[in-house]
């Protein structure tokens, strides 16, 4: 069930029943509910789409580099750690045939991740428009979707076989410990510079685009309320 066209098309619908009745109380409704839910679905719209002429739009895509970063960043001070792999080395007699970081993923908490994101959009020119519909608070219901979608993606990049065999190449090399680090932040990279401009939007747009959906709703519900008031304030 598409909730934005929905809303769209019952303000719509009011709008023109209290044009052509007339009903002017309608009317006001209508078109206040209207506007509001147009807005909100543009608002939307821009967090994904870039449009001409419209400054701020299509923020997710135009950041995907810092999105980039901050997978990677979180990788190495996560699972890559120094200490993380001392253990890992020392509790494994054969380390090469038992790498599985998916227990490891499922542990850590992404809050922070989201937090980021939430950040990044705050941040950009899209702040504003973001602050007019709820600010922080309207992107909560995304936290959980966020973090599982976020937990799948990297374990499916641990879990890939070129990704291991490259791990188990490095360690089974003399020295393991001299520039572990380096060389797997450098599998990263080479790994996240597969992803493209439109790869990022697509996962975003994925977790977070039903719950935005509410946006539109509550735009048309809050227009209607406002209008609603503005028509019966014209009959005192």
């Amino acid at each position: 069930m598409n909730k934005s066209l929905i809303t769209n098309i019952i303000a719509l619908a009011l709008t023109l029943v209290g044009y052509f009745m007339p009903q002017p109380v309608v009317f006001t409704i209508g078109i206040f509910a209207l506007s509001g839910a147009i807005t909100n679905w543009l608002a939307v719209h821009m967090l994904f789409e870039k449009i001409p002429g419209l400054y701020g739009s299509g923020v997710i895509p135009a950041r995907f580099e810092d999105f980039k970063i901050a997978i990677r960043n979180l990788m190495m001070e996560q699972f890559f750690t120094e200490d993380n792999i001392d253990r890992f080395l020392a509790g494994s007699s054969n380390p090469a045939s038992n790498i599985n970081f998916a227990p490891i993923i499922e542990k850590v908490d992404l809050s922070s991740a989201f937090d980021n994101l939430v950040d990044v959009i705050e941040s950009s020119s899209f702040g504003g428009m973001l602050a007019m519909v709820g600010g922080r608070e309207a992107l909560q219901p995304m936290r959980i979707p966020f973090i599982d979608k976020m937990k799948m993606s990297i374990a499916e990049i641990s879990q890939s076989e070129t990704f291991n065999q490259l791990i188990r190449e490095e360690l089974e090399q003399p020295n393991v410990m001299a520039g572990m680090r380096d060389k797997v932040s450098d599998i990263i990279e080479k790994r996240l510079n597969e992803l493209t401009p439109q790869l990022v939007k697509e996962i975003v747009q994925e977790m977070i685009s039903k719950h935005l959906g509410w946006l539109v709703v509550w735009g048309g519900v809050f227009g209607g309320v406002i209008g609603a008031l503005a028509a019966l304030s014209k009959t005192f």
